[in-house]
C-alpha cells in the first residue's frame, strides 16, 4: 500500500507542478497576486507530495519489498541498514526521483522568499515549475521507482558492491544539491530576461544561489574523488573519466558565474555575462545528466544504459535550453552594464577570472563530446585523457591562479596596479624561495613541479596576506588586529579559506602526480615489496564473512626503506559479493603526515619459484593528503560566505507594492 501511495505521488507531484507553471504564469500575464500566491502554493504541495514519494521509495527499501523492480535490482536482505537506504538513490530511477525532490524542494523556496520584485518572482516560479514538470514527467512516464514484478522475486539482485560505501551513500545527495540549486540560478535568469529586469538587485538575489550551489557540489565532488581514491583500487583520484567531466562542468561554470554575479550586485556591470552563466552551469548539469544516465558512456560512476531514456533527456535539454539560450540572444542587445570601469580593477580582474575559468570549461567539454561524436558520426574511437587536459585546462588554469591574488586588493571601478604589486611582493618573493627550495629537495628535480609548489604557495600566502592587510595584523596592536578580525565579514573569510583551498590542492596535486612511485608483485607470505621510501611484507592472509560478502584479507607490515619511521600494519581486502557475483578491492592506507602508503591486494597466484602468492602492488602518494584537504578548505569557504548578513537578500532593501514591477 506504501509503495502505491508513493506512485500516487509521484503523479501527484506531476499534477502540481504543471498547475504551479499554469498558475504563476497566469499570475504573471494577469498581474494577480492571488493567482501568483496559488501558483506558489503549488509549487510548495509538489514539492511535498515528491518527498512523500521519496520516503516511500526509502520505506519499500528498508523492508526489502521485492515487489517493486527497482529494489529487486538495487537490494539484497543481508545488506546493511546504511546501503538499504542509499540504495534509494543508487539506482537511475531512485536518484531521479531525488532529482526532483530537490528540484520542487528549491522551487518551494523560491516561492515564499521575500524581496523579490513580483514580476521576477512570479517568473522565475513559472520557470522552475516548468523544469519541475519536465523532469517529473520523465520519473513518471520512463523511469517510475514504483513499477511492481509479478511474481516478486524470493531475493534481490542487490546494490552494486563499488556503491555501498559511506562516502557514496551522501555523494549523490550533496552533487544533486549543487547540480540542482543551479536550476533557480537559471530560473531567475529566465525570469529576468522575460522581465527585461537584471540590475545589481537581481545580482544580490542569484549570488547566494550560485555561491549554495558551488559549495555543496565542491563538497560534493571532493566525496566522490575520494570514494574513487580509496575504493576503485586504482592509485589515483581523478582520471578525467567523462562522467567525472560531467560533474566538473557545471562547478567550472558555477565558479564563473559566483565571480560574475558579485561583479553585477556591486556594480551593475556584466549583467548579460552573470545571465549566460546562469543559463550554462544547469545546462551543463543537464547534459551531465543525460552523459550518466543515457547509456552513452560505459563508465563506474552511470546510472542507465538505456538509450531511449538517454532521447528523452536529450529533449529536455534541448527544450530548456534551448529556449533559454534563444531569448537570451533575442534580449543581448537590450543587456548592457550600467557601469563602466578601468582596464585595471577589480571588475577586470574578475572579467579575467571568467575567461579563463569558461575557456577552462570550453577544454573540458571539447574533451569529453569529441570522441563521442566522432563515434557516432565517423564510427572512430579515439581516447581523450589526462594529456590531453594537461596540455589544455592546466595551462589556463595556471595563467588564472596567478592572476587570483591581486584580485581582492584592488579597488572597484579604477584600481592601481603599482599599489597591489608593491603590496604582494613579499608574497611573490616568498612564494618564489618557496618554488627554488622544492626544485633543490625534490628528487628527481622536476622544474614543472617546483613551479606548481610555487603556485599553490603563492595562493595560500595571498589569501593569508589578504586577511592580514584587513586587519593590520603585525602593523598594529594585537586588541586592534583581534577586532578587526572579529569585525571582518564572513564573507571576507569564505573567499580567503577558498583561495587558500585552492592552493592547498594544488600543493598537493602537484607533488601527487609528479613523485608517486608504485610497484607490484606476486608475494608469498613473508615476502617483500617496495615503492620510493617504504616498503611492505605480507604478513598473512585470512578469510573473513562480512555482512553480505567473504574476502580474503591481507594483513601487511608497512616499514620504512632506511629506518627512521614507527613500522605499522595496514589490512587489504579482495571482497566477493555472492547475491551479484562481484569482486570488488578494499585497500589498505596508511596515513604518514601528508603522504599515502597506498596497498592494494589482489588475486591469488603463484610466484616465480612456484610458491602460493598473491598480487599486491604498493603506492607512494606524497602530499595526497592535501588534495582531498584543500577542496575540503574550499567547500567551508563557501558554506561561511552564505552565513554573511550581506548575503541575506532584501537586506536594506525598500518594500515595493505588489505589482509595481509589472
Amino acid at each position: 500500500m506504501i509503495v502505491e501511495l508513493g506512485a500516487y505521488g509521484l503523479v501527484l507531484a506531476l499534477v502540481l507542478s504543471a498547475l504551479a507553471l499554469g498558475l504563476s504564469t497566469g499570475g504573471r500575464l494577469r498581474v494577480s497576486p492571488v493567482l501568483a500566491g496559488a501558483g506558489g502554493g503549488a509549487m510548495a504541495a509538489s514539492a511535498l507530495v515528491t518527498l512523500l514519494a521519496f520516503c516511500a521509495l526509502i520505506h519499500a527499501f528498508v523492508v526489502s519489498d521485492f515487489s517493486v523492480s527497482n529494489v529487486a535490482l538495487n537490494s539484497h536482505t543481508d545488506k546493511p541498514m546504511l546501503y538499504k537506504v542509499a540504495a534509494a538513490w543508487g539506482s537511475h530511477e531512485g536518484s531521479l526521483l531525488l532529482w526532483c525532490l530537490v528540484m520542487t524542494g528549491f522551487g518551494a523556496v523560491l516561492a515564499r522568499a521575500r524581496g523579490l520584485p513580483f514580476g521576477l518572482k512570479t517568473s522565475a516560479v513559472a520557470v522552475q515549475a516548468g523544469l519541475s514538470l519536465m523532469f517529473l514527467a520523465f520519473a513518471a512516464l520512463t523511469s517510475n521507482p514504483f513499477s511492481r514484478l509479478d511474481p516478486a522475486p524470493i531475493q534481490g539482485q542487490s546494490l552494486n558492491p563499488l556503491l555501498q560505501d559511506p562516502a557514496l551513500a551522501i555523494h549523490p545527495p550533496l552533487l544533486y544539491l549543487g547540480y540542482v540549486g543551479f536550476s533557480v540560478c537559471f530560473s531567475l535568469a529566465v525570469a529576468a530576461l522575460v522581465e527585461k529586469r537584471i540590475d545589481p538587485a537581481w545580482g544580490r538575489w542569484v549570488r547566494p544561489w550560485a555561491l549554495a550551489s558551488w559549495a555543496f557540489l565542491t563538497v560534493g565532488i571532493l566525496l566522490g574523488s575520494f570514494w574513487a581514491y580509496y575504493e576503485l583500487g586504482w592509485g589515483g583520484w581523478w582520471f578525467w573519466d567523462p562522467v567525472e567531466n560531467a560533474s566538473f562542468l557545471p562547478w567550472l561554470a558555477g565558479a564563473a558565474l559566483l565571480h560574475s554575479a558579485i561583479v553585477t550586485e556591486r556594480r551593475g556591470a556584466l549583467a548579460g555575462w552573470t545571465v549566460f552563466l546562469s543559463l550554462l552551469a544547469f545546462s551543463f548539469s543537464m547534459l551531465g545528466a543525460f552523459l550518466v544516465r543515457s547509456g552513452i558512456l560505459t563508465s563506474v560512476h552511470a546510472f542507465a544504459v538505456d538509450p531511449e531514456r538517454g532521447i528523452v533527456l536529450l529533449a529536455i535539454l534541448a527544450v530548456a535550453a534551448g529556449a533559454a539560450f534563444v531569448l537570451f540572444a533575442l534580449r543581448v542587445p537590450e543587456l548592457k552594464g550600467s557601469a563602466a570601469f578601468a582596464p585595471i580593477s577589480r571588475e577586470s580582474a574578475l572579467v579575467m577570472n571568467n575567461l579563463f575559468l569558461t575557456a577552462g570549461a570550453a577544454t573540458v567539454l571539447l574533451g569529453t563530446l569529441y570522441p563521442l561524436i566522432l563515434e557516432a558520426t565517423a564510427g572512430a574511437t579515439i581516447s581523450v585523457g589526462p594529456p590531453y587536459f594537461a596540455a589544455t585546462f592546466v595551462p589556463l588554469m595556471v595563467v588564472a591562479c596567478v592572476i587570483l591574488p591581486a584580485g581582492p586588493l584592488l579597488a572597484w571601478k579604477r584600481g592601481d596596479l603599482k599599489g597591489v604589486l608593491q603590496r604582494l611582493w613579499l608574497v611573490a618573493g616568498v612564494a618564489v624561495a618557496v618554488a627554488a627550495l622544492a626544485f633543490l629537495m625534490f628528487e628527481p628535480k622536476k622544474a614543472l613541479a617546483a613551479g606548481g609548489v610555487g603556485l599553490g604557495a603563492w595562493l595560500v600566502l595571498g589569501s593569508i596576506h589578504e586577511v592580514g592587510l584587513r586587519t593590520k595584523a603585525l602593523r598594529a596592536p594585537l586588541s586592534e588586529t583581534l577586532r578587526r578580525a572579529r569585525g571582518l565579514p564572513l564573507g571576507a573569510w569564505g573567499m580567503a579559506l577558498a583561495h587558500a583551498g585552492l592552493g592547498v590542492f594544488i600543493l598537493g596535486a602537484v607533488v601527487e602526480t609528479s613523485f608517486k612511485t608504485e610497484a607490484a608483485a606476486i608475494l608469498p607470505v613473508g615476502g617483500e615489496l617496495a615503492s620510493g621510501p617504504w616498503q611492505v611484507r605480507l604478513d598473512g592472509i585470512e578469510v573473513i564473512e562480512g555482512p553480505n560478502y567473504l574476502a580474503e584479507r591481507g594483513h601487511l607490515t608497512v616499514t620504512p626503506v632506511e629506518g627512521g619511521a614507527v613500522s605499522r600494519t595496514v589490512t587489504a581486502e579482495r571482497r566477493f559479493f555472492p547475491a551479484g557475483g562481484q569482486t570488488t578491492t578494499e585497500v589498505g592506507l596508511d596515513f604518514r603526515g601528508l603522504d599515502d602508503v597506498y596497498v592494494v591486494v589482489g588475486e591469488r597466484s603463484a610466484t616465480a619459484d612456484g610458491q602460493p602468492g598473491w598480487s599486491v602492488r604498493l603506492y607512494f602518494n606524497p602530499w595526497a593528503r592535501l588534495i582531498f584537504l584543500g577542496p575540503a578548505i574550499m567547500g567551508l569557504g563557501g558554506l561561511l560566505s552564505l552565513l554573511d548578513r550581506r548575503l541575506r537578500v532584501g537586506t536594506g532593501t525598500r518594500r515595493r507594492p505588489r505589482g509595481a514591477e509589472a
